[in-house]
């Protein structure tokens, strides 16, 4: 599991950890991955990208799986200035 950005190829970088009587030892930096569901070519794939592509936007990320909505089929109504629906208003006005 490699631990680089999908995007950006920001990887691990290796330096000294130095105490305070200088005394070195290696130490990892390693990058801010998230796994993101993004769709990639018009697919919806799991990818690791770095907190700084995902800041900047250059993942467009999948719609959720139970927040897709089927579209909705939109009914007529009636006008207001019809004659069934003016008798209508009038006689719950009268009530």
């Amino acid at each position: 599991m490699a631990k680089v950005c999908d995007l950006c190829g920001k990887h691990a970088h290796v330096g000294n950890k130095i105490s305070h009587a200088h005394n070195t030892t290696l130490r990892k930096w390693l990058p801010n991955l998230r796994e993101v569901r993004a769709l990639v070519d018009g697919q919806v794939k799991r990818i690791k990208v770095c907190a700084k592509c995902l800041k900047a936007g250059k993942v467009t990320k999948a719609p959720h799986k139970t927040r897709v909505k089927p579209p909705v089929e939109k009914t007529m109504r009636p006008a207001m200035d019809t004659p069934v629906v003016a008798a209508a208003a009038e006689m719950t006005s009268a009530v």
